[in-house]
């Protein structure tokens, strides 16, 4: 009977080592695989990291600091095609400068200082975009990507506030056209295009702009039905006349030689101005624009009378001195 115990004893003695050995196994499995899986992870990662990130380039408005534009260079075909690339860069620094059919651009005219009753109502400076700064720009952050800023320059009129008391002291140049005082809607055209140009203050580099200066000559703005040259015909229209006061500017200010940046002549002979003598300006088309290249700032004023219209170039007695001394 001992014996049978110790046979027992035995065999059950040997089950559990055989249930540890089981046991141990599992956990050595339990602990291998983990280390297994990390094993193969590890590159992955590392293959992530080394994957090079997308290039970017935001484009900042200096003003704002806001994003105006995202570029991703490569989705452009910038390594592809680097000319239709630059073209595109090209076509979209255009529009953002100069405006679209439905979205204004950056680029704007200067607004000129006026003074009306002894105050100087304030203008506007002039805004330029320089397109191709821009595209310069992109284009060289387009290998690594960043933040690119705008371009953009302001021009202030350029006269000092202490000659304000002066500039009506001498005429440089003057010029008087005549016109019928009885045609009452032409006369009222001239008479308030007349008058949004005077007393303007048009500073040494300036840029004038008649279309800018006079505005919309339509009926909201007391403008009247008149004749005026359409496609070699006299039509009725609305502010008819006023190619009359833009025509005067032109003969007084081409005596103080200014750089004409835009000038239209009629599609008919007008007889106010002696021929090929006239500029023609229809709002949201046809302007009159010039730069003040005479080396001085110079006020523009106008006298309205019953059937005569006189624009005089006027500046400072020491201005004037400057302007007889260089020209």
């Amino acid at each position: 009977m001992g014996q049978w115990k110790w046979v027992v004893s035995i065999l059950l003695t040997g089950s559990l080592i055989g249930l540890a050995g089981c046991s141990g196994k599992d956990a050595a499995e339990k602990v291998t695989k983990p280390a297994k899986q990390a094993e193969t992870k590890v590159p992955e990662e590392k293959k992530k990291e080394e994957e090079p990130k997308p290039v970017v380039i935001n484009v900042i408005d200096p003003k704002t600091k806001s994003i105006i534009k995202t570029f991703m260079p490569a989705e452009m075909g910038y390594e592809a095609d680097p000319e239709a690339y630059k073209k595109e860069l090209e076509k979209w620094a255009r529009e953002l400068a100069r405006g679209t059919d439905t979205t204004p651009g950056y680029d704007q005219r200067m607004v000129l200082d006026k003074i009306k009753n002894g105050e100087v109502i304030k203008g506007k400076p002039q805004i330029i975009l320089e397109e191709a700064e821009l595209v310069e720009r992109v284009l060289a952050a387009s290998l690594k990507g960043g933040d690119v800023e705008l371009p953009l320059y302001e021009k202030e009129s350029g006269y000092k506030p202490e000659d304000l008391d002066s500039l009506d002291d001498v005429v440089l140049a003057s010029f008087s056209t005549y016109f019928s005082s009885g045609v009452d809607g032409r006369a009222k055209n001239i008479e308030l295009s007349a008058k949004a140009i005077d007393h303007i203050i048009v500073g040494n580099g300036d840029f004038f702009s008649f279309n800018t200066t006079v505005g919309p000559s339509d009926a909201a703005h007391g403008y009247q039905k008149a004749k005026e040259i359409v496609d070699k015909k006299l039509v009725d229209g609305i502010g008819g006349g006023i190619c009359q006061t833009s025509s005067t500017l032109f003969n007084a200010v081409d005596k103080v030689g200014v750089s004409y940046v835009e000038k239209h002549h009629h599609s008919l002979s007008v007889g106010y101005v002696p021929a090929g003598r006239d500029a023609t300006v229809s709002y949201g088309g046809k302007d009159f624009r010039f730069q003040n290249t005479s080396g001085v700032p110079f006020l523009i004023k106008t006298i309205y009378q019953n059937g005569k219209l006189t624009v005089e170039i006027r500046t400072s007695a020491a201005y004037k001195q400057l302007y007889v001394n260089g020209s």
